[in-house]
């Protein structure tokens, strides 16, 4: 069942007294018991993507266009406390960066507790030896004690811990999860990703994963988005697109991964920068790097189609094959 549906997603802020689009043309589609990974280069929109989806880019004067569908439910028409009461229950946020989203005052463990009680009928007293059974799922030793501390007093995984605590303790149906394993060492990633996985096959619930590790999203997506300056540019099952690559972005990301037994300086890296909201080019945004643009390329912009396969890519090389 595809229970969260994005379709033409654009976002669009003022800047300068003039309208800049960070987002434009997303659209994927993510089923019950199913990871989607989102990957890119910094600067590709993945976060603002999940911002849009959760509607936070509206409260901070973004105007947001296209259509989320979550169950069947049109989120970008409904109210703000309609979403608010979505937010946090029925969808998780686990952010990127756990310094601002822990308040330095409070303890952690009540920090939880309040958006478990917030969002569900539960007690305090219950619902603190149910946060203190997820601290103990997540790995975080010493969980007595970790609760009744402040977060100037946990080191950066602790910390990143409790914020993917935060984000699980609801049983959420969908989670979105921005760089969740950055701050943690490798094994600590092993155990949240695992701890993840299990949620997907045992609760049914959608994962959406923002990583800039490809490795991660081998390991545990069943498929990939690839994002681009703002634009999805290849989406697709995670083995064709990691197998056979379609879009030149998507196969250099592929060919900058290390692997054992490489010739020492045959490592790639693509040449030049994402560019930034406002100095976008015309057409392919991602034309001045790629290897195989040509004079389409600097003045369409390449529509989003499925190709042989199943695979969704947007790229010039390809229009004019669509499947089907």
């Amino acid at each position: 069942m595809t229970f969260l549906e994005v379709r033409d997603l654009e976002v669009e802020f003022q800047v300068d007294k003039k309208p800049v689009t960070p987002i434009e043309g997303v659209s994927f589609e993510l089923n019950e018991k199913e990871v989607l990974g989102i990957v890119g280069e910094t600067g590709s929109g993945k976060s603002l993507t999940a911002h849009a989806i959760l509607g936070l880019s509206t409260l901070v004067g973004g105007k947001i266009r296209g259509s989320v569908k979550f169950e069947e439910r049109e989120l970008l028409s409904i109210s703000e406390k309609e979403m608010q009461s979505i937010r946090g229950a029925q969808i998780a946020f686990i952010p990127q960066n756990p310094m601002t989203s822990l308040d330095p005052v409070y303890r952690v463990g009540d920090q939880i507790v309040e958006g478990l009680t917030q969002h569900t009928k539960i007690g305090k007293h219950k619902a603190r030896q149910q946060v203190l059974d997820l601290m103990e799922r997540l790995r975080i030793p010493k969980a007595d004690r970790v609760f009744q501390q402040y977060p100037h007093q946990l080191s950066g995984g602790l910390k990143q811990r409790i914020v993917i605590a935060m984000g699980l303790c609801t049983n959420p149906r969908l989670l979105i999860a921005d760089e969740p394993t950055t701050a943690l060492d490798v094994t600590v990633q092993a155990q949240i990703m695992r701890l993840f996985g299990e949620m997907v096959a045992d609760r049914g619930i959608g994962l959406f994963l923002i990583t800039h590790d490809l490795g991660v999203i081998a390991q545990v997506c069943d498929k990939v988005a690839v994002m681009y300056a703002g634009n999805m540019v290849e989406f697709g099952k995670i083995e064709p697109v990691f197998n056979a690559p379609s879009h030149p972005y998507t196969k250099a990301l592929l060919d900058c991964i290390p692997y054992i037994g490489m010739k020492k300086g045959s490592l790639s890296a693509i040449y030049g920068n994402v560019p930034t909201g406002g100095n976008y080019p015309s057409g392919c945004r991602y034309h001045p790097r790629c290897p195989h643009s040509f004079s389409p390329c600097e003045t369409r912009v390449p529509a989003l189609i499925q190709i042989e396969g199943g695979t969704r890519v947007a790229c010039h090389l390809y229009q004019g094959k669509k499947d089907g």
